[in-house]
């Protein structure tokens, strides 16, 4: 069986984003499953202008890792209650690719639910775009405390957490894959 394709989502672009450690502590747990090839997206190093969906305002390289991809796993730090304006505008950018694929969570936040919120705003976004969201969803409560001066985790119960997430998502992954590959869609044709 091929690799599957799980690019990683951060969901900012802010200066001082503590949520940037998770993403790259997501992605490198990741990276220790064979069956996966993982890339850490970051939204910064991508140009998304304007909203919406139009063609003439979309990165060619983002919609390229969204057309190949076979799942997602977002991290998303909690501003206010919800996820981030950056993270709303890169994924409308790419509806038709995101059809009968599935997403991972993992929230961060300063406070002490971990993105809970954000993860919850963001379900009914992803619906709505036609992806399976999964239920084994990380939290990363008050981020400032978690990491070392290295940015490296201090618990490392975050890495269990992080494979049940992987764990989930690759099995939803496959299943969705096949679905995608043998059976007509008013979305996709087989």
């Amino acid at each position: 069986m091929d690799k599957l394709y799980i690019p990683v989502l951060l969901g900012t672009t802010r200066p001082k984003r503590e949520s940037i450690k998770a993403a790259k502590l997501v992605a490198s747990v990741g990276k220790t499953f064979s069956e996966i090839e993982v890339l850490l997206v970051d939204p910064s190093e991508y140009h998304f202008p304007y909203d919406g969906n139009d063609p003439e305002n979309k990165d060619p390289r983002y919609t390229e890792i969204t057309r190949k991809a076979d799942g997602f796993f977002i991290v998303t730090p909690e501003y206010n209650h919800s996820f981030p304006g950056t993270l709303k505008r890169m994924l409308d950018s790419e509806l038709s690719n995101y059809i009968h694929k599935p997403v991972a969570f993992a929230g961060v936040s300063n406070g002490i639910f971990g993105g809970a919120r954000a993860i919850e705003a963001l379900t009914t976004t992803v619906r709505e775009m036609g992806m399976v969201a999964t239920f084994a969803d990380v939290y990363f409560p008050q981020v400032q405390d978690l990491f070392n001066e290295k940015g490296e985790i201090k618990d490392e119960a975050f890495i269990k957490r992080i494979k049940r997430g992987y764990t989930e998502l690759i099995w939803m992954a496959q299943t969705l894959k096949w679905g995608r590959e043998h059976l007509s869609s008013i979305y996709h044709q087989k």
